[in-house]
């Protein structure tokens, strides 16, 4: 099929070519295919599928930022993939003509048994993202920098995956920051002195105080690559002991269970009515136990009670009447005590007439207002107050 002149199919890295739209990898390798538009102006997108599905397969990828930037397609496929061809299907638009072109790649995915890689090792690389670090020289430089400090005869890129696909967050928009990329190495020689550094107890200590561990090996990185080495992993396949069982599957046919017999059409009545009765006669019973009860104990145990209450107010009534006649005792023997008023009770002249005028507190004994004892003292310079007469007059 022809490919329009707007884009086209490139290799970036790890798929070897093998007839026209066909690729060939194997488990051990990480798979990178280059989208690209041939006029870097226009915008296309594109949209991966496998044949006669709705999406890619499990362990194919695919990222692509803006519709003027190249789209990525990479994965790591499985043991389980091998012997399966892959067919992608891949469809182009062109947001600026409206086009549309569609191109099928064939993925042929190999056995890894001739070429183990039991070691593998796993980095976080802080300063990148997915797609800048499956750049073919970007990727080489990276195991290039591992196979120094490695030293193995056969170093493969077994997977790449990107931070936010194992939950990470993306970055805030501010210094460039990236969201960060997982690269798993293996290799066929045992781990370096140099990568097992970070199993040690004092960079354990650190990485667990959230401060960076010392190794000796990280000025090989660092140039290129910032590594968080309190998160790489260290898999070693060859200690790992197999729990694997195998299932052994039978036909899928079920066993003979003799010929189905539907119920008959003759089903006999059944009588719910006993069953209705049971189920509202006994919580009604005992509810109406209860209510008698307790109709009994708050009505008819209250003889007491009510006794008690029609005696109290006989006993109130003779409580107010002693204090009452206390109470008109001290005030008539008030009245025969002379005493001094205080001033203010004093009759007054009326400042135009010249009248005398009662004073505002009335010799009224029976006031509530007057107190019951006097504990003034008459003394020298104090005015004796008269005797209040019956016609009502007050005498000097």
């Amino acid at each position: 099929m022809q490919l329009p002149r707007w884009w086209a199919l490139g290799d970036l890295c790890a798929w070897t070519g093998q007839g026209r739209g066909t690729r060939r990898m194997s488990p051990a390798t990480t798979g990178t295919f280059l989208l690209t538009g041939e006029i870097s102006n226009d915008p296309i997108t594109f949209n991966t599928n496998l044949m006669g599905y709705p999406d890619r397969p499990g362990w194919l990828r695919y990222i692509q930022r803006t519709p003027y930037s190249d789209g990525v397609l990479y994965g790591s496929p499985t043991a389980e993939n091998v012997g399966k061809p892959t067919v992608i299907e891949i469809t182009a638009y062109n947001r600026r003509t409206f086009e549309t072109a569609r191109h099928n790649l064939i993925i042929n995915i190999m056995s890894a048994e001739d070429f183990p890689l039991p070691y593998q090792a796993e980095f976080f690389i802080k300063n990148m993202n997915v797609e800048e670090m499956l750049a073919s020289e970007v990727l080489g430089d990276f195991l290039g920098a591992v196979k120094n400090v490695w030293q193995p005869e056969r170093l493969n890129a077994i997977n790449i995956t990107s931070a936010l696909d194992r939950g990470g967050r993306v970055p805030l928009p501010i210094n460039d920051m990236k969201e960060g990329v997982y690269v798993m190495v293996g290799a066929d020689v045992p781990f370096s002195s140099c990568l097992r550094e970070v199993e040690n107890p004092q960079n354990q200590l650190r990485c667990s105080q959230e401060m960076e561990p010392v190794i000796t090996c990280d000025k090989k990185f660092r140039t290129q690559f910032y590594i968080d080495w309190c998160k790489i992993s260290l898999v070693d396949k060859t200690k790992q002991v197999s729990t694997y069982q195998e299932v052994i599957r039978g036909e899928g046919i079920l066993p003979d269970g003799g010929e189905y017999k539907p119920p008959s059409d003759s089903l006999k009545s059944r009588d719910y009515y006993t069953d209705f009765l049971i189920t509202l006669a006994v919580p009604s019973a005992v509810a109406l136990v209860l209510f008698l009860i307790l109709a009994y104990i708050m009505c008819c145990r209250r003889e007491g009670v009510e006794k008690r209450n029609m005696q109290t107010p006989d006993i109130q009534l003779v409580h107010h009447s002693a204090i009452q006649k206390s109470t008109k005792e001290l005030r008539d023997m008030s009245k025969n005590r002379e005493i001094a008023w205080p001033l203010s009770t004093l009759p007054v002249f009326h400042p135009v007439t010249g009248e005398i005028i009662p004073p505002l507190h009335t010799d009224n004994y029976e006031s509530t207002n007057m107190p019951l004892m006097q504990t003034q003292q008459n003394l020298p310079h104090q005015t004796q107050i008269p005797q209040q007469q019956t016609t009502g007059k007050w005498y000097s």
